[in-house]
């Protein structure tokens, strides 16, 4: 089966139809009608066509004949219909005949409009009395439109031809109108009649195709009434009167008009539920330029209508095709040709936005929203391969009455569904796609921040030896980062380059995973970059409490989540928590050592017995000097971690405070009480405990003169 078409045809179903009738038919296609308005024109044309034709006296007509029994027509006409023909000629059947049926089901027609139940069946179970009414009215036309000859040569039922034409299409007319006004989205506002009538609509509204190919075209817009709700789904009810409309216009031949009116109302439908999302469409150009706050809440809202769209609204799509369009193969293939019409303009309409959001400029917050739109697109491509599989054929009267019978399969429909099946192939190879791209802006995103890091190379340390904030950004990302570790997996392996293997060789999990070994690659540069900046530092004691309080941030993020751990891997912890060992003894040697050496009596101060008091003076006033430098210095030094922080002090006081003590405990009776103690023993063993404690605190002080 051909693909649907897109733009509007006119049917030929009734290529005898006269110029009047043409003329007709292009009227009453401006918008919806009321047969009443027309029996009355329609019995006087007739009338007036049979006076001519001098059969008036004989044949004609009054207006009550309307009301005549249309069963007892009907029967009339099924034995004209199914009576043997004389070689191609048609069997015989009286003008009058033809124009009481014409006239019987025009007032059926009209007495239906309004009604609710026009569609439903009847109580015996049948097939709706107006349904079949009009696919007998088609097929009428259809015989006498065929072959329209008597023996001789000349043309017979000229005047049945035109009437039952004309009332065929005058029904069809309506059959459309309703067909459309039952599928309508309730969100999609109706088009005021006069911009129907004008061709023309205010803003964006738009309307349906014009009955009976009047060339319109199909790219029409729709204005939302409201927000935020969903697409109520059809009842069966209404599923089997939509069907039921689309028998009578397949039996008319107007399989084109169907279409169309099928796939404007239901495009209308999905448009209407993306613009209840809040998604509006947006050019590549608006898209590129566009701040990335704005961005970012677009790509959210793009991510939620997308995944509405492949979950909910398609597969009820889907459902409401193979329902409505389930009489027989052909109407079976015929829906799913519709169906793939309406997912592939949903999705490529769609899917016009990540090719947007590709061509932006990268950059390092943009990595998640990344993920976030390759995760919908990853997830929708099992979904559509769910579309190719034909749904099987209903065999009940419910709500997905098919027409295959009782246990019919997709395998024995008697069409052809290969254009359905290229059209969503077609889009699902655009899905797979557009997802390598997203990969590819992923994992580029990703491996930037090695050029970040590199381009991070500053020559202004940070104030205390703080953490750094490159420190903060970067292991805060890779904690956030993976967090997504399962799709970052998936996209690196997309992304696999030749050296990935080699690149894996580090000392944490990285493996041949090439995400763990480019987040090692990163993990590495930063301890790198670190040492760097470490060394802007002129004080060696202050390098290493640099280096310990970002080498505990690190461990700490690292610990604190299982997804990065995973990936780090515990020999590298362990690597990690040793230099952090060794910062420590370093900055033990730098600071304290010094201090140490004061207090310790090398055979200067004590001399064969002999206390050089001198001497003392001078070592106590050395360690008064080094304690206030340290506390002037060191004060204003930060070591934000409360457990670092705690873990240095008491390591220092451990060390210092009772060889402090024990120093005071030998030579403080070497001093005269009073002002010369005072002037060279400033601490006590309290005081020096107190000073140790008020170190890191990101404070300067002046170490106060304190007495023993």
């Amino acid at each position: 089966m051909d693909r649907i078409p897109v733009a509007s045809l006119k049917s030929s179903s009734f290529s005898a139809a006269t110029s009047r009738e043409e003329k007709l038919a292009r009227n009453l296609s401006l918008g919806p009608i009321k047969l009443n308005e027309h029996i009355k024109e329609a019995q006087k044309e007739k009338a007036a066509a049979l006076d001519n034709a001098g059969e008036a006296g004989a044949d004609a007509v009054p207006e009550e004949a309307a009301e005549t029994d249309l069963a007892a027509l009907s029967a009339e006409i099924d034995a004209f219909l199914a009576a043997p023909r004389d070689g191609d000629a048609l069997p015989a059947v009286s003008e009058v005949t033809l124009d009481r049926f014409a006239s019987a089901v025009e007032q059926e027609i009209a007495q239906s409009e309004g009604t609710d139940n026009k569609w439903a069946p009847n109580e015996a179970g049948d097939k709706p009395p107006l349904l079949a009414a009009i696919k007998r009215l088609a097929a009428l036309a259809s015989a006498l439109t065929t072959d329209n000859t008597a023996p001789g040569g000349a043309t017979t039922y000229t005047i049945g031809v035109h009437r039952v034409t004309g009332v065929l299409h005058r029904a069809m007319t309506f059959v459309e109108d309703e067909f459309h006004g039952m599928l309508e989205d309730p969100r999609v506002a109706k088009v005021a009649p006069q911009a129907a009538d004008t061709g023309s609509a205010t803003g964006r509204s738009m309307k349906r195709p014009p009955s009976f190919g009047q060339g319109a075209e199909l790219d029409r817009c729709i204005v939302p009434t409201a927000f935020g709700d969903a697409s109520p789904p059809f009842p069966p009810e209404t599923v089997g009167r939509l069907r039921a409309m689309a028998e009578a216009m397949f039996a008319a031949g107007c399989e084109t008009e169907c279409t169309q009116v099928f796939l404007v109302a239901r495009r209308n439908a999905l448009d209407a539920s993306l613009q209840s999302l809040g998604y509006e469409t947006a050019s590549i150009d608006d898209v590129v330029k566009m701040p990335w706050e704005a961005l970012e809440s677009e790509i959210a809202t793009w991510i939620k209508a997308f995944r509405h769209t492949v979950e909910v609204d398609l597969p009820g799509q889907r459902d409401l095709c193979a329902r409505v369009f389930a009489a027989g193969g052909q109407q079976r293939c015929l829906g799913r040709d519709i169906f793939a019409d309406l997912a592939h303009c949903a999705m490529l309409h769609l899917l016009n936005f990540t090719e947007a959001v590709v061509l932006t400029k990268r950059a390092a917050e943009k990595l998640f929203k990344v993920l976030d739109m390759y995760e919908a697109v990853r997830d929708a491509v099992p979904l559509v391969d769910a579309f190719l599989v034909p749904p099987a054929a209903d065999d009940g009267e419910g709500e997905g009455a098919g027409a295959g019978g009782p246990g019919a399969t997709a395998d024995e429909d008697d069409g052809d569904s290969g254009s359905a099946s290229t059209a969503l192939v077609d889009l699902k190879h655009e899905l797979v796609s557009v997802r390598t791209r997203l990969s590819e802006s992923a994992a580029a995103i990703f491996c930037d921040l090695e050029s970040s890091i590199r381009a991070d190379a500053g020559k202004q340390p940070v104030p205390g030896g703080a953490v750094h904030p490159l420190t903060r950004y970067l292991m805060n990302y890779l904690k956030f980062a993976c967090e997504y570790k399962k799709t970052l997996e998936q996209v690196f392996q997309e992304y696999r380059r030749p050296d990935d293997d080699d690149d894996a060789e580090h000392g944490g999990g990285g493996g041949g995973d090439p995400f763990a070994a480019q987040l090692m690659e990163v993990m590495e540069l930063l301890h790198g970059n670190l040492e760097a900046k470490s060394r802007l530092y002129k004080d060696p004691s202050l390098s290493s409490i640099f280096l310990m309080n970002n080498g505990r941030y690190m461990l700490q993020k690292i610990r604190g989540s299982p997804e990065i751990n995973a990936v780090v891997g515990e020999a590298w912890s362990r690597k990690r928590s040793t230099d952090l060992r060794q910062y420590h003894k370093n900055y033990q040697r730098e600071t304290w050592s010094r201090v140490l050496n004061l207090l310790r009596d090398d055979g200067v101060i004590t001399v064969k017995g002999h206390v050089q008091k001198q001497v003392l003076k001078d070592r106590f006033k050395q360690f008064n000097a080094a304690m206030d430098e340290i506390q002037r210095t060191q004060g204003s030094w930060v070591v934000s971690d409360e457990q670092l922080q705690s873990e240095l002090r008491v390591s220092i006081a451990a060390v210092i405070v009772p060889a402090y003590r024990s120093f005071l405990g030998r030579f403080l009776q070497h001093f005269t009480a009073g002002r010369q103690t005072e002037k060279y023993v400033k601490l006590s063993g309290e005081d020096l405990e107190a000073i140790i404690e008020e170190l890191f605190d990101g404070n300067a002080v002046s170490m106060p003169r304190r007495r023993t």
